[in-house]
């Protein structure tokens, strides 16, 4: 996936405004440099002044000693997948005290983020897919809407479409499938014209020569005006 360098930079900024992170936070890293989250984690810092600590391989993988870095190192900001916030907080939920907990890359289910919040300072569900650049829409889980976590709605410069077959926007409550458009979209896929053309598509709601991304999630629109998600098109 072809990501352009203002695609970033929009994201980049977006999440920083989002979790307030100053020069005294401490940024505590623990995602793979493979995986595209981690580029959040290394630039957030950067842009910021916000100190960066970057935890081993064989420290992830341990919950206690996971739990004894966000501890010893004053830790403020830690972003991971639900399947690793599930064992810090199962085992080791004290260590989450005044954290600022962005969770995403995979469901969010209810009982994990009634837990998260209990423990955490702040709890935000993330979504996106990499083709517009990691995360696109977010929702601070604040416990006042029961059921599955939302995913929100769209960060700074992104449109969100919940769309029909004949690419027409379902009403509130609907199900649809998610398009996403913006400044965080890629510019494709390296060496795939095919593929690209067949998942960026056309956005009739944007500017003329504006491109959306066809994600294949379908979702829709909650009375609370954020999306929620339901499953995969193809499932």
């Amino acid at each position: 996936v072809v990501v352009p360098q203002g695609a970033l930079i929009n994201l980049v900024h977006d999440m920083g405004e989002r979790f307030a992170v100053t020069g005294d936070d401490r940024l505590l890293s623990v995602t793979t440099f493979g995986f595209d989250i981690s580029n959040l984690e290394i630039l957030v810092p950067l842009l910021t002044g916000a100190e960066l600590v970057l935890a081993e391989r064989d420290t992830v993988r341990d919950p206690a000693a996971l739990a004894a870095l966000i501890t010893g190192s004053d830790a403020t900001v830690m972003q991971a997948t639900p399947t690793l916030w599930h064992a810090l907080v199962t085992e080791h939920p004290d260590s989450l005290t005044g954290l600022r907990v962005p969770i995403g890359g995979e469901a969010v289910s209810e009982p994990l983020a009634d837990a998260l919040r209990a423990a955490a300072r702040e709890v935000t569900n993330v979504y996106g897919p990499t083709e517009t650049t990691i995360w696109s829409t977010a929702a601070v889980l604040d416990g006042e809407r029961g059921g599955v976590p939302p995913i929100g709605r769209p960060i700074a410069n992104t449109q969100v479409y919940v769309l029909d077959d004949a690419l027409r926007p379902a009403p509130t409550g609907a199900v649809g499938e998610l398009y996403i458009a913006g400044e965080g979209l890629a510019r494709g896929y390296h060496g795939r014209p095919s593929l690209t053309a067949t998942r960026f598509v056309p956005d009739p709601f944007g500017p003329p020569g504006s491109r959306m991304y066809r994600t294949g999630d379908v979702v829709r629109w909650g009375a609370d005006g954020q999306l929620e998600y339901i499953g995969r098109a193809d499932h």
